[in-house]
Formats: C-alpha cells, sequence, structure tokens
C-alpha cells in the first residue's frame, strides 16, 4: 500500500486523502476508530437536536438559518457511515463495491458540504457585520452543486482491492500525475476554506471590538473557537494531503510511509469537526447577534 520496490508504482492503490487505509487493530486502527465511536455517539444526538429544536435560530436571518440546517445535515450525513468505516478499520471491506463508492461519495459529499457551509457563513457574517450587507442569494442549489462536483474524484477512483488476503476500499490511481492532482486539489479546497473563515472572523471581530454595544468576551471566545477547531480539526488532514502529494512527487518513501502514518490520527481528528459544529455554530450562535443597535439579523 505504500512504495513498490523503492519506487512509486504507477498503479499504486492507496488513499491518502481518504478516511480509510487498512483494517488492523493496532495502534493505527484502534486509535481513529476509537475517535470515530465517540465522534459518532455525541455527534449524532447532537446534530439531531439542532434539527429538531434549532436553538437560537430566532436570533438568525432565514439566509442564516438555511445555512445552518445545511451544515447540520452535512455533518450527520458524514457521522452515520462513521460505523460502517470502523469495522473496515478494524477488519476489512466486505460491503462490496457498490456501497465502497456510495460511501466514499456520502462521506466526501458532506465534508465538502461541510465546509463550504462553514466558508458561506463566515463571509455572510462578515458582510453584514463589517459592511452592512444582507446576502441574499439563493447559497444552498450552489454549495450543493459544487459539492457534488467535489466528490466527484472520489467516486471515481474508489475501487475495492484485494491485496494479500485482506480486501479494501481505497482509491485507485492510474498515473502518479492522476494521483498528485487529487491531492493537491483537495488540499487547495481545504486550506481556501480555513483562510476565508479566519479573514472573515477575523475581520468581524475587529469591527466587534470597536462597537460597544456587543458583548465581547462572549464573542471573542466564540471566534477564537471556531478558528482553533478549524487549526486542530481541519488543517492537519489536508497538510498531509499536501505533503503525501510532495512525497509523492519527489519519490520519497521515509516522507510518504511518515504521511501515511500521520493520516490515521488526522482523519479521525478530521471527523471530530462534525461533531463540535453544532455547539460552535447553532448553540451559541447568538453571541454574533446585535439585537440593540443592529436591526438586520445575522
Amino acid at each position: 500500500m505504500a512504495f513498490q520496490n523503492n519506487e512509486l508504482s504507477s498503479n499504486a492503490s492507496v488513499s491518502p486523502g481518504n478516511f480509510i487505509l487498512h483494517p488492523s487493530w493496532n495502534y493505527n486502527g484502534l486509535v481513529p476508530s476509537v475517535v470515530f465511536f465517540l465522534s459518532f455517539l455525541l455527534g449524532v444526538p447532537g446534530n439531531i437536536a439542532v434539527i429538531i429544536f434549532r436553538p437560537n435560530f430566532q436570533h438568525l436571518s432565514s439566509v442564516s438559518q438555511k445555512l445552518m440546517l445545511n451544515l447540520v445535515v452535512s455533518d450527520l450525513l458524514c457521522l452515520l457511515t462513521l460505523p460502517l468505516w470502523i469495522y473496515a478499520f478494524l477488519y476489512m471491506w466486505t460491503f462490496g463495491p457498490v456501497a465502497c463508492k456510495l460511501l466514499t461519495f456520502f462521506v466526501y459529499f458532506s465534508k465538502y458540504g461541510s465546509g463550504l457551509t462553514v466558508t458561506v457563513l463566515s463571509v455572510q457574517r462578515y458582510l453584514l457585520v463589517v459592511h452592512q450587507k444582507n446576502w441574499t442569494y439563493q447559497m444552498g442549489v450552489r454549495l450543493l452543486l459544487v459539492s457534488i462536483i467535489l466528490s466527484i474524484p472520489p467516486l471515481v477512483f474508489r475501487q475495492v482491492i484485494t491485496n494479500e488476503n485482506t480486501t479494501l476500499c481505497e482509491s485507485q490511481y492510474s498515473s502518479e500525475a492522476q494521483w498528485i492532482t487529487v491531492l493537491l486539489v483537495e488540499g487547495l479546497v481545504g486550506f481556501t476554506i480555513f483562510f476565508l473563515v479566519v479573514f472573515s472572523y477575523t475581520r468581524l471581530q475587529k469591527k466587534v471590538k470597536q462597537a460597544a454595544f456587543f458583548n465581547n468576551p462572549q464573542t471573542t471566545r466564540l471566534v477564537t473557537s471556531i478558528i482553533m477547531s478549524l487549526l486542530v480539526f481541519w488543517v492537519p488532514y489536508h497538510f498531509f494531503n499536501v505533503l503525501s502529494a510532495a512525497a509523492i512527487f519527489l519519490n520519497n518513501e521515509d516522507l510518504f510511509k511518515f504521511c501515511l502514518t500521520a493520516l490515521y490520527t488526522v482523519k479521525a481528528l478530521h471527523a471530530v469537526n462534525s461533531c463540535l459544529n453544532p455547539l460552535l455554530y447553532a448553540f451559541t450562535s447568538h453571541n454574533l447577534c446585535c439585537k440593540k443597535s443592529l436591526s438586520t439579523k445575522i
């Protein structure tokens, strides 16, 4: 699953950019499985609770409410697939090629949908608070289409592979260039989302500090939590994707093996983000709303 004969095979079958690498009861298999289990246990009820009770939605505009629901549904779809990935981590893939492709598509569709929704939500708040511009465009269909387009490559490349008496659901590329391109595109999208969110909330926070009518301590904690959660649970995943692409390009076996080992953990951390989103965006988002001096809801 790594380099073959100390060189990259043009038919290499490894998935440094996806959820599962190989099943194992060792450290590399148990750690992500435990994290996935806890994320499923806590995240599914949390996201369902937001859908049912819609906490603090009365403080939000209709656009923000739709974005919030889109975020919750995206995270919920990702979390609901975790039990199958846990089984595949610890044992092997036994669900067939169709399930392999469809589950991979749902994972990426929900991941991109969640990330893009967080981006639009942060930019929309930035535009309203800093520039007093209300975002009135219909973003739901656009987000859906972009998420589907970005999820097509994993759907195409994911295959069920039998290797050394082990059946795996992995991506298989026809060339190193193809492999590197997929990794870099995913990394580019990930870092773009991160920088847009950081920029939007940083500028929003600067505006907040200039307005005495905002609750500065609560808003500061919320903005800091949002940025730090992305830094801890989002950035490492995409960083090691880009580093994996560099290892493939440089034909560096040691660096590539290091990236594979690291990705066992960072993929699990990436799933935790779907568990935290309801707490960060739904249950505390009213702290970014100024009801006294801004008549327009965010």
